[in-house]
């Protein structure tokens, strides 16, 4: 097995961590690019059938959003998660978000979530922007 030098290796961890940050800041930066006002008008249409987004409030088909941003998959209590949400262990970045709302089914198959996905990258990333604001 060859051996990689100090310096190369130095090199290859910078390359990563600079590969992550552009990655998280991408993300980021899709949600600034959000309307968080249009966003929850946009929730209110697509997602309020089957969730809350309200501090305190119980779950509906679906677990209440309030706080998702940074939380880990399947939390909230007194809401039965599908199993295959249960074993996704996945933490609820903006970038996680954006992708499962691309398409829940093909990021966590057998989820119980029957959203399509967005078809409008808009109003994902308007309805993210509104996410990110549910502290």
């Amino acid at each position: 097995m060859a051996r990689i030098s100090t310096s190369a290796m130095r090199v290859l961890t910078a390359s990563i961590a600079a590969t992550g940050l552009m990655l998280a800041t991408g993300a980021a930066q899709a949600a600034q690019a959000g309307n968080a006002g249009a966003g929850k008008d946009v929730f209110m249409d697509n997602c309020a059938v089957c969730h809350t987004a309200e501090k305190g409030a119980g779950n509906k088909i679906g677990p209440n959003l309030f706080g998702v941003v940074g939380r880990k998959s399947a939390t909230i209590a007194g809401y039965m998660y599908s199993p295959a949400m249960m074993k996704a262990n996945k933490t609820w970045t903006v970038a996680e978000l954006q992708t499962y709302l691309m398409g829940p089914q093909k990021v966590v198959p057998g989820t119980k979530m029957g959203f399509p996905g967005f078809s409008d990258p808009k109003d994902e990333a308007d309805v993210l922007a509104y996410l990110v604001t549910l502290k």
